[in-house]
């Protein structure tokens, strides 16, 4: 993704300006969150067959939900740009965003003709993973517009907790999420213009473990409540606020108060995205050279788990074993989806160029503007 020029600011007296990372220049924080987020992601899902059954499982599943989303959702936040889109960054939402959401589409509607079901092609309905192109595709259409207004964080929360009130927005073409999750894009927006992240390089060391250790808090009291209240939480149906996807009378709460529940879960998620960024190591370590394959991570591993999901060999009652066991699988997946053979082969599907579908030349004699052939770096 592109990035967006920093806000100039007056830099603190006993701290030194922060320079904005360079154009096309990787920084490892963003990279490291990546890996971590899209790695917490397939753990998720690999786990999700076990959760009818498990407390344990669930309450690991509510711990990694609580975040997971949104830090993902929030880093792709951060570095979409808010200016009049041009015709690079149209252009990269085709071959970035569209196209993949059709060949992956398509390879399920495939996949699932292959195993018996009838083929129905039907693009306004994402298969499994596919739903985050569709809301991140609106998203960065609509962040130029949204930020022309004076409150855009707070409008898109007001919009997101209204729109759970109204049954008609609904999964076609990833709608509830899309809306339900935009204050988290917003919000990755605005830690770019309060320039935070920039702030903490520069901390001294006692304030940077400060914060970490409230960090460190913060996520431990979350997993004890998991564990704690695992069985209020599962009749509350907690799962499905942090899913939205659904309107909140759809699954049990038809009572006016129950935006109320999606603002604080979401005031959580915004502590938690903070929480997360400040344990997020800042220098390069060995996982950072795998922050830059989490498209390939996001689009393939749902076919690594789809047998184990959709056997029944993760149906009913399982040993204590197999979660960790799982938790380990989600890793290794995850490191092995993030290797370069991997993208050599997977690029034409994930990363599809397409030079045939665009016009070879910058401009036309009547000025209007058309797409030239670049070679994505």
């Amino acid at each position: 993704m592109e990035r967006m020029s920093a806000v100039p600011r007056i830099p603190h007296p006993s701290m030194p300006p922060v320079a904005p990372p360079s154009h096309g220049r990787r920084v490892p924080l963003w990279d490291n969150a990546r890996w971590i987020a899209i790695t917490l992601m397939v753990v998720g899902h690999a786990i999700l067959k076990l959760i009818g059954d498990s407390d344990t499982a669930y309450a690991t599943y509510l711990f990694i939900y609580a975040f997971h989303v949104p830090v993902f959702v929030a880093v792709s936040g951060y570095f979409a740009k808010s200016g009049p889109p041009g015709t690079r960054q149209l252009h990269r939402l085709l071959t970035d965003l569209v196209f993949p959401f059709v060949v992956f589409e398509t390879i399920w509607t495939t996949i699932r003709w292959l195993l018996g079901a009838p083929f129905q092609l039907d693009y306004s309905s994402a298969s499994w993973t596919l739903w985050f192109l569709l809301a991140l595709l609106v998203w960065r259409i609509l962040l130029p517009y949204l930020v022309l207004l004076r409150y855009p964080l707070l409008i898109s929360i007001v919009v997101s907790i209204g729109a759970g009130y109204v049954e008609q927005i609904d999964s076609t073409f990833a709608l509830s999420r899309t809306i339900g999750l935009l204050p988290f894009f917003v919000f990755g927006w605005k830690l770019r213009q309060w320039q935070l992240t920039g702030d903490w390089l520069e901390l001294h060391a006692r304030a940077v473990w400060q914060w970490r250790a409230g960090a460190i808090a913060l996520f431990a009291a979350l997993f004890l409540v998991c564990v704690i209240f695992i069985e209020g939480l599962r009749d509350l149906r907690v799962r499905s606020f942090f899913l939205y996807d659904e309107a909140y009378a759809l699954f049990g709460y038809d009572q006016l108060w129950a935006g109320g529940i999606r603002l604080g879960l979401m005031l959580l998620a915004f502590a938690l995205i903070v929480a997360f960024l400040m344990l997020i190591p800042r220098r390069t370590v060995w996982f950072t050279p795998l922050g830059a394959a989490t498209m390939y991570i996001y689009l393939l591993h749902s076919f690594v788990l789809y047998p184990l999901r959709e056997t029944g060999l993760l149906e009913g009652p399982q040993p204590g074993w197999l979660l960790p066991a799982l938790i380990v699988l989600s890793v290794l997946i995850s490191l092995a989806l993030s290797q370069r053979i991997v993208k050599r082969v997977f690029r034409p599907l994930v990363e599809p160029r397409a030079r045939w579908l665009f016009r070879p030349t910058a401009a036309t004699p009547t000025g209007t503007i058309v797409l030239p052939h670049h070679d994505r770096k």
